[in-house]
Protein backbone atom coordinates (compact mmCIF):
# COMPACT_ATOMS: atom_id res chain seq x y z
CA UNK A 1 0.00 0.00 0.00
CA UNK A 2 1.21 3.49 -0.96
CA UNK A 3 1.28 6.25 1.40
CA UNK A 4 -1.06 8.34 -0.03
CA UNK A 5 -3.31 5.11 0.23
CA UNK A 6 -2.45 4.94 3.85
CA UNK A 7 -3.68 8.26 3.72
CA UNK A 8 -7.25 8.41 2.67
CA UNK A 9 -7.72 4.50 4.55
CA UNK A 10 -6.96 6.82 8.02
CA UNK A 11 -9.37 9.29 6.83
CA UNK A 12 -11.75 7.22 6.06
CA UNK A 13 -11.77 5.02 9.10
CA UNK A 14 -11.86 8.71 11.16
CA UNK A 15 -14.41 9.49 9.43
CA UNK A 16 -16.40 6.34 10.29
CA UNK A 17 -15.67 6.61 14.14
CA UNK A 18 -16.64 10.69 14.28
CA UNK A 19 -19.60 9.53 12.47
CA UNK A 20 -20.79 7.15 14.88
CA UNK A 21 -20.54 9.25 17.47
CA UNK A 22 -22.37 12.30 16.29
CA UNK A 23 -24.83 9.46 15.30
CA UNK A 24 -25.31 8.44 19.08
CA UNK A 25 -25.35 12.53 19.61
CA UNK A 26 -28.36 12.61 17.64
CA UNK A 27 -29.94 9.52 18.52
CA UNK A 28 -29.34 10.91 22.37
CA UNK A 29 -31.01 14.31 21.98
CA UNK A 30 -33.75 12.78 19.93
CA UNK A 31 -34.64 10.21 22.62
CA UNK A 32 -34.53 13.17 25.51
CA UNK A 33 -36.98 15.09 23.03
CA UNK A 34 -39.21 12.28 22.66
CA UNK A 35 -39.03 11.62 26.81
CA UNK A 36 -40.61 15.28 27.17
CA UNK A 37 -43.74 13.98 24.90
CA UNK A 38 -44.28 10.71 25.29
CA UNK A 39 -44.39 8.02 28.52
CA UNK A 40 -42.80 5.05 26.96
CA UNK A 41 -40.30 2.69 28.71
CA UNK A 42 -37.90 1.97 25.78
CA UNK A 43 -37.23 5.61 24.78
CA UNK A 44 -35.29 5.32 28.18
CA UNK A 45 -33.18 2.63 27.41
CA UNK A 46 -31.91 4.19 23.63
CA UNK A 47 -31.26 7.19 25.78
CA UNK A 48 -28.99 5.28 27.68
CA UNK A 49 -27.06 3.28 25.36
CA UNK A 50 -26.64 6.25 23.15
CA UNK A 51 -25.18 8.48 26.74
CA UNK A 52 -22.69 5.55 27.48
CA UNK A 53 -22.14 5.25 23.79
CA UNK A 54 -20.99 9.10 23.24
CA UNK A 55 -18.53 9.11 27.08
CA UNK A 56 -17.05 5.76 25.37
CA UNK A 57 -16.46 7.50 22.19
CA UNK A 58 -15.38 10.60 23.59
CA UNK A 59 -12.86 8.51 25.75
CA UNK A 60 -11.52 6.82 23.23
CA UNK A 61 -11.18 9.70 20.85
CA UNK A 62 -9.23 11.25 23.77
CA UNK A 63 -6.99 8.19 24.21
CA UNK A 64 -6.28 8.08 20.58
CA UNK A 65 -5.86 11.57 20.38
CA UNK A 66 -3.37 11.57 22.76
CA UNK A 67 -0.76 9.44 21.74
CA UNK A 68 -0.10 11.68 18.44
CA UNK A 69 -1.18 15.44 19.57
CA UNK A 70 -2.36 17.25 22.21
CA UNK A 71 -6.36 16.68 21.89
CA UNK A 72 -8.24 20.11 20.48
CA UNK A 73 -4.34 21.62 20.75
CA UNK A 74 -4.76 21.81 24.64
CA UNK A 75 -1.52 20.73 26.50
CA UNK A 76 -2.55 18.12 29.06
CA UNK A 77 -0.21 16.42 30.98
CA UNK A 78 0.53 12.77 29.63
CA UNK A 79 -0.94 13.77 25.94
CA UNK A 80 0.85 13.84 22.65
CA UNK A 81 3.08 10.79 23.98
CA UNK A 82 4.74 9.74 21.43
CA UNK A 83 6.76 13.48 20.24
CA UNK A 84 6.67 14.08 23.69
CA UNK A 85 8.96 10.36 24.28
CA UNK A 86 10.61 10.43 20.84
CA UNK A 87 14.02 9.33 22.36
CA UNK A 88 12.66 7.09 24.80
CA UNK A 89 11.12 5.22 22.18
CA UNK A 90 13.92 5.08 20.16
CA UNK A 91 16.18 3.26 22.83
CA UNK A 92 13.18 1.28 23.36
CA UNK A 93 12.53 -0.08 20.12
CA UNK A 94 16.35 0.04 19.65
CA UNK A 95 16.59 -2.38 22.66
CA UNK A 96 13.32 -4.40 21.71
CA UNK A 97 14.47 -5.14 18.17
CA UNK A 98 17.91 -6.23 19.52
CA UNK A 99 17.09 -8.18 22.94
CA UNK A 100 14.21 -10.21 20.51
CA UNK A 101 15.27 -10.48 17.05
CA UNK A 102 19.19 -10.28 17.27
CA UNK A 103 20.13 -13.07 19.82
CA UNK A 104 22.24 -16.33 19.27
CA UNK A 105 18.95 -18.25 19.88
CA UNK A 106 17.16 -16.68 16.54
CA UNK A 107 19.42 -15.95 14.40
CA UNK A 108 21.05 -19.56 14.28
CA UNK A 109 18.54 -21.53 13.05
CA UNK A 110 18.40 -18.96 10.06
CA UNK A 111 21.89 -18.80 9.64
CA UNK A 112 22.26 -22.81 9.79
CA UNK A 113 19.62 -22.54 7.22
CA UNK A 114 21.64 -19.86 4.93
CA UNK A 115 22.74 -22.19 1.51
CA UNK A 116 24.69 -18.71 -0.02
CA UNK A 117 26.32 -21.42 -2.69
CA UNK A 118 23.16 -22.45 -3.90
CA UNK A 119 22.14 -19.01 -5.18
CA UNK A 120 25.36 -17.96 -6.30
CA UNK A 121 25.26 -21.18 -8.33
CA UNK A 122 21.96 -20.75 -9.94
CA UNK A 123 22.58 -17.58 -11.21
CA UNK A 124 26.09 -18.49 -12.23
CA UNK A 125 24.84 -21.34 -14.25
CA UNK A 126 22.52 -18.90 -16.58
CA UNK A 127 24.80 -18.29 -19.58
CA UNK A 128 23.12 -14.39 -19.56
CA UNK A 129 24.82 -14.23 -16.27
CA UNK A 130 28.33 -15.89 -17.27
CA UNK A 131 28.42 -13.06 -20.19
CA UNK A 132 27.40 -10.41 -17.94
CA UNK A 133 29.69 -11.70 -15.35
CA UNK A 134 32.95 -11.88 -18.16
CA UNK A 135 31.73 -8.20 -19.56
CA UNK A 136 31.81 -6.77 -16.18
CA UNK A 137 35.18 -8.40 -15.59
CA UNK A 138 36.67 -6.89 -18.98
CA UNK A 139 34.89 -3.69 -18.51
CA UNK A 140 36.63 -3.24 -14.76
CA UNK A 141 40.35 -4.28 -15.83
CA UNK A 142 39.66 -1.77 -18.78
CA UNK A 143 39.27 1.06 -16.40
CA UNK A 144 41.98 0.06 -14.25
CA UNK A 145 44.51 0.17 -17.19
CA UNK A 146 42.90 3.41 -18.31
CA UNK A 147 43.22 5.07 -15.18
CA UNK A 148 46.82 3.96 -14.30
CA UNK A 149 49.39 6.61 -15.19
CA UNK A 150 51.69 5.69 -17.01
CA UNK A 151 54.72 7.78 -15.49
CA UNK A 152 53.89 6.27 -12.31
CA UNK A 153 53.73 2.68 -13.50
CA UNK A 154 57.36 3.15 -14.94
CA UNK A 155 58.41 4.52 -12.31
CA UNK A 156 57.18 1.89 -9.76
CA UNK A 157 59.12 -0.83 -12.24
CA UNK A 158 61.95 0.74 -12.19
CA UNK A 159 62.21 1.23 -8.44
CA UNK A 160 61.28 -2.56 -8.09
CA UNK A 161 63.68 -3.68 -10.96
CA UNK A 162 66.54 -2.04 -9.32
CA UNK A 163 65.79 -3.18 -5.43
CA UNK A 164 65.35 -6.52 -7.35
CA UNK A 165 69.05 -6.64 -9.79
CA UNK A 166 70.36 -5.20 -6.15
CA UNK A 167 69.58 -7.96 -4.31
CA UNK A 168 70.55 -10.65 -6.98
CA UNK A 169 74.18 -12.74 -5.79
CA UNK A 170 75.65 -11.71 -9.42
CA UNK A 171 78.68 -14.03 -7.74
CA UNK A 172 76.12 -17.21 -7.36
CA UNK A 173 73.95 -16.24 -10.44
CA UNK A 174 77.51 -16.53 -12.43
CA UNK A 175 79.07 -19.36 -10.70
CA UNK A 176 76.06 -21.35 -11.26
CA UNK A 177 75.52 -19.99 -14.91
CA UNK A 178 79.14 -21.57 -15.18
CA UNK A 179 78.19 -24.85 -13.63
CA UNK A 180 75.34 -24.98 -15.80
CA UNK A 181 77.09 -24.31 -18.74
CA UNK A 182 80.01 -27.21 -18.29
CA UNK A 183 77.41 -29.99 -16.77
CA UNK A 184 75.33 -29.29 -19.94
CA UNK A 185 78.56 -29.38 -22.33
CA UNK A 186 77.27 -25.87 -23.78
CA UNK A 187 80.85 -24.38 -23.71
CA UNK A 188 81.28 -26.90 -26.85
CA UNK A 189 78.03 -25.17 -28.85
CA UNK A 190 79.15 -22.06 -27.77
CA UNK A 191 82.81 -23.01 -29.40
CA UNK A 192 81.00 -24.09 -32.46
CA UNK A 193 78.68 -21.19 -33.19
CA UNK A 194 82.14 -19.44 -32.59
CA UNK A 195 84.67 -20.82 -34.75
CA UNK A 196 82.92 -20.48 -37.81
CA UNK A 197 82.48 -16.94 -37.64
CA UNK A 198 85.98 -16.61 -36.40
CA UNK A 199 87.47 -18.39 -39.17
CA UNK A 200 85.15 -16.14 -42.06
CA UNK A 201 87.12 -13.13 -39.75
CA UNK A 202 90.25 -14.32 -40.15
CA UNK A 203 90.06 -15.21 -43.88
CA UNK A 204 89.48 -11.65 -44.47
CA UNK A 205 92.42 -10.07 -42.25
CA UNK A 206 95.29 -11.57 -44.73
CA UNK A 207 95.45 -7.46 -45.64
CA UNK A 208 95.10 -6.21 -42.40
CA UNK A 209 97.86 -8.89 -41.22
CA UNK A 210 100.68 -8.06 -44.60
CA UNK A 211 99.68 -4.00 -42.90
CA UNK A 212 100.89 -5.33 -40.13
CA UNK A 213 103.99 -6.17 -40.73
CA UNK A 214 104.68 -3.87 -42.97
CA UNK A 215 104.37 -1.74 -40.28
CA UNK A 216 106.34 -2.87 -37.28
CA UNK A 217 109.07 -4.65 -39.97
CA UNK A 218 108.70 -3.74 -43.29
CA UNK A 219 111.95 -5.25 -44.99
CA UNK A 220 110.64 -8.53 -44.04
CA UNK A 221 107.03 -7.20 -45.78
CA UNK A 222 108.64 -6.06 -48.89
CA UNK A 223 110.46 -9.54 -49.84
CA UNK A 224 107.93 -11.94 -48.03
CA UNK A 225 105.00 -10.04 -46.18
CA UNK A 226 102.21 -11.62 -48.32
CA UNK A 227 103.31 -15.16 -47.56
CA UNK A 228 103.79 -14.29 -43.95
CA UNK A 229 100.57 -13.15 -43.82
CA UNK A 230 99.11 -15.75 -46.06
CA UNK A 231 100.94 -18.63 -43.88
CA UNK A 232 99.37 -16.98 -40.65
CA UNK A 233 96.01 -17.09 -41.64
CA UNK A 234 96.19 -20.45 -42.99
CA UNK A 235 97.54 -21.57 -39.78
CA UNK A 236 94.90 -20.03 -37.20
CA UNK A 237 92.27 -21.11 -40.16
CA UNK A 238 94.11 -25.25 -39.61
CA UNK A 239 94.24 -24.70 -35.77
CA UNK A 240 90.61 -23.42 -35.35
CA UNK A 241 89.96 -26.41 -37.68
CA UNK A 242 91.13 -28.99 -35.77
CA UNK A 243 89.45 -27.46 -32.66
CA UNK A 244 86.66 -27.43 -34.53
CA UNK A 245 86.28 -31.11 -35.03
CA UNK A 246 88.55 -32.46 -32.48
CA UNK A 247 86.21 -33.08 -29.23
CA UNK A 248 89.19 -33.77 -27.49
CA UNK A 249 91.63 -31.19 -28.31
CA UNK A 250 93.81 -29.70 -25.89
CA UNK A 251 92.06 -26.22 -26.17
CA UNK A 252 88.64 -27.28 -25.77
CA UNK A 253 90.00 -29.29 -22.53
CA UNK A 254 91.98 -26.25 -21.58
CA UNK A 255 88.68 -24.10 -21.74
CA UNK A 256 87.05 -26.50 -19.84
CA UNK A 257 89.15 -26.56 -16.99
CA UNK A 258 89.79 -22.61 -17.00
CA UNK A 259 85.93 -22.54 -16.31
CA UNK A 260 85.71 -25.19 -13.89
CA UNK A 261 89.08 -23.55 -11.98
CA UNK A 262 87.10 -19.86 -11.91
CA UNK A 263 83.86 -21.21 -10.93
CA UNK A 264 85.00 -21.31 -6.97
CA UNK A 265 87.30 -18.26 -7.59
CA UNK A 266 83.67 -16.10 -9.15
CA UNK A 267 81.80 -17.19 -6.12
CA UNK A 268 84.02 -16.67 -3.55
CA UNK A 269 86.53 -13.62 -4.30
CA UNK A 270 85.81 -10.24 -3.33
CA UNK A 271 87.43 -9.09 -6.27
CA UNK A 272 85.32 -10.70 -8.70
CA UNK A 273 81.81 -9.78 -6.57
CA UNK A 274 83.29 -6.08 -6.86
CA UNK A 275 83.67 -6.82 -10.53
CA UNK A 276 80.20 -8.22 -11.32
CA UNK A 277 78.51 -5.29 -9.53
CA UNK A 278 80.68 -2.58 -11.40
CA UNK A 279 79.52 -4.30 -14.38
CA UNK A 280 75.89 -4.39 -13.24
CA UNK A 281 76.23 -0.67 -12.43
CA UNK A 282 77.49 0.07 -15.67
CA UNK A 283 75.07 -1.73 -17.99
CA UNK A 284 72.17 -1.33 -15.94
CA UNK A 285 71.79 2.05 -15.48
CA UNK A 286 68.53 3.68 -14.04
CA UNK A 287 68.21 5.57 -17.18
CA UNK A 288 68.19 2.04 -19.15
CA UNK A 289 66.32 0.36 -16.99
CA UNK A 290 63.52 3.11 -17.37
CA UNK A 291 63.62 2.84 -20.98
CA UNK A 292 63.41 -1.05 -20.47
CA UNK A 293 60.28 -0.24 -17.96
CA UNK A 294 58.32 2.06 -20.09
CA UNK A 295 58.79 -0.27 -23.42
CA UNK A 296 57.76 -3.05 -21.67
CA UNK A 297 54.51 -1.21 -19.67
CA UNK A 298 53.60 0.03 -23.26
CA UNK A 299 53.87 -3.05 -24.93
CA UNK A 300 51.82 -4.56 -22.34
CA UNK A 301 49.37 -2.13 -21.85
CA UNK A 302 48.75 -2.73 -25.47
CA UNK A 303 48.72 -6.34 -25.37
CA UNK A 304 46.24 -6.35 -22.54
CA UNK A 305 43.94 -3.44 -24.12
CA UNK A 306 43.69 -5.92 -27.67
CA UNK A 307 42.90 -9.09 -25.69
CA UNK A 308 39.91 -6.69 -24.18
CA UNK A 309 38.23 -6.07 -27.18
CA UNK A 310 39.09 -9.76 -29.45
CA UNK A 311 36.15 -11.61 -27.95
CA UNK A 312 38.82 -14.63 -28.93
CA UNK A 313 42.02 -13.36 -27.53
CA UNK A 314 43.77 -15.67 -24.83
CA UNK A 315 42.45 -13.54 -21.79
CA UNK A 316 39.18 -13.68 -22.78
CA UNK A 317 38.79 -17.45 -23.31
CA UNK A 318 40.91 -17.69 -19.79
CA UNK A 319 38.15 -15.41 -18.12
CA UNK A 320 35.60 -17.47 -19.75
CA UNK A 321 37.29 -20.97 -18.70
CA UNK A 322 37.75 -19.68 -15.22
CA UNK A 323 34.12 -18.49 -15.24
CA UNK A 324 32.87 -22.05 -16.55
CA UNK A 325 34.83 -23.88 -13.77
CA UNK A 326 33.89 -21.89 -10.86
CA UNK A 327 29.80 -22.15 -11.81
CA UNK A 328 30.86 -25.82 -12.05
CA UNK A 329 32.51 -26.35 -8.77
CA UNK A 330 29.65 -24.34 -7.17
CA UNK A 331 27.35 -26.83 -8.44
CA UNK A 332 28.89 -30.46 -7.84
CA UNK A 333 32.31 -29.81 -5.79
CA UNK A 334 30.70 -30.81 -2.48
CA UNK A 335 33.30 -30.33 -0.30
CA UNK A 336 33.85 -26.58 -1.87
CA UNK A 337 30.31 -26.16 -1.57
CA UNK A 338 30.15 -27.33 2.53
CA UNK A 339 33.44 -25.47 3.17
CA UNK A 340 32.38 -22.14 1.24
CA UNK A 341 28.10 -22.02 3.08
CA UNK A 342 29.98 -22.73 6.54
CA UNK A 343 32.83 -19.71 6.03
CA UNK A 344 29.96 -17.18 5.08
CA UNK A 345 27.75 -18.92 7.95
CA UNK A 346 30.02 -18.13 10.37
CA UNK A 347 31.07 -15.03 8.94
CA UNK A 348 27.37 -13.32 8.99
CA UNK A 349 26.58 -15.56 12.31
CA UNK A 350 30.22 -13.52 14.14
CA UNK A 351 29.23 -10.33 12.44
CA UNK A 352 25.65 -9.71 13.43
CA UNK A 353 26.22 -10.71 17.15
CA UNK A 354 29.64 -8.32 16.92
CA UNK A 355 27.51 -5.80 15.70
CA UNK A 356 24.57 -5.43 17.82
CA UNK A 357 24.72 -2.77 19.78
CA UNK A 358 25.70 -0.87 16.74
CA UNK A 359 22.24 -2.09 15.23
CA UNK A 360 20.56 -0.75 18.52
CA UNK A 361 22.50 2.56 18.09
CA UNK A 362 21.25 2.93 14.44
CA UNK A 363 18.03 2.21 15.33
CA UNK A 364 17.76 4.84 18.70
CA UNK A 365 19.98 7.34 16.67
CA UNK A 366 17.70 6.92 13.34
CA UNK A 367 14.53 7.92 15.41
CA UNK A 368 16.46 10.63 17.68
CA UNK A 369 17.02 12.34 14.36
CA UNK A 370 13.65 12.11 13.78
CA UNK A 371 11.39 15.18 14.46
CA UNK A 372 8.66 14.30 17.09
CA UNK A 373 5.71 15.37 14.83
CA UNK A 374 7.75 13.69 11.88
CA UNK A 375 7.82 10.56 14.05
CA UNK A 376 4.14 10.82 14.93
CA UNK A 377 2.44 11.22 11.88
CA UNK A 378 4.56 8.12 10.39
CA UNK A 379 3.23 6.06 13.37
CA UNK A 380 -0.66 7.02 12.82
CA UNK A 381 -0.15 6.54 9.22
CA UNK A 382 0.80 2.64 10.06
CA UNK A 383 -1.52 1.76 13.17
CA UNK A 384 -3.65 5.21 13.15
CA UNK A 385 -6.35 3.14 10.86
CA UNK A 386 -6.43 0.10 13.59
CA UNK A 387 -6.96 2.81 16.24
CA UNK A 388 -9.75 4.17 14.91
CA UNK A 389 -11.60 0.54 15.44
CA UNK A 390 -10.95 1.02 19.25
CA UNK A 391 -12.88 4.44 18.79
CA UNK A 392 -15.85 2.25 17.10
CA UNK A 393 -15.51 -0.51 19.46
CA UNK A 394 -15.75 2.23 22.72
CA UNK A 395 -18.49 3.44 21.03
CA UNK A 396 -20.92 0.49 20.66
CA UNK A 397 -19.56 -1.15 23.95
CA UNK A 398 -20.14 1.82 26.19
CA UNK A 399 -23.31 2.09 24.76
CA UNK A 400 -23.36 -1.65 25.64
CA UNK A 401 -22.60 -1.01 29.13
CA UNK A 402 -24.97 1.73 29.51
CA UNK A 403 -27.68 0.30 28.53
CA UNK A 404 -26.70 -2.92 30.82
CA UNK A 405 -26.55 -0.04 33.73
CA UNK A 406 -29.90 1.50 32.86
CA UNK A 407 -32.25 -2.05 32.49
CA UNK A 408 -30.42 -3.41 35.93
CA UNK A 409 -31.19 0.14 37.44
CA UNK A 410 -34.66 -0.36 36.41
CA UNK A 411 -34.95 -3.64 37.19
CA UNK A 412 -33.78 -3.51 41.05
CA UNK A 413 -35.26 0.16 41.52
CA UNK A 414 -38.24 0.23 39.69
Amino acid sequence: MTEQQKIQNLKKHKAIATGLFFLMALVYFLMVYLSTQFSVSWIGYVEAFAEAAMVGALADWFAVTALFRYPLGLKIPHTNLIENSKNAIGDNLGQFVTGNFLTPATIRPYIEKLEVVKYVSDWLNKTSNQEMLQQELINFAKKVIKDLDDKDVVDFMTLKGEEILKQFNLQELASSSLEYILEKQKHDDILEAIIPKAKEYIAQSDIIIKDKINEKHPVISFFAGRKISKGVVEGVISLLDEIENDKEHPIRLNIEKLIQDNIENIKQSPDWKLKLEALRDDFITQERLQEYASDLWLTLKQSLTDSFDNQQSVLQNYIQKNIDKLAYNLSHNQEMIFKINGWVRHFLYRMILRNVKEVESLISNTVDKWEGKQLSEKLELEVGKDLQFIRINGTLVGGLVGLIIYAVTQLIFH
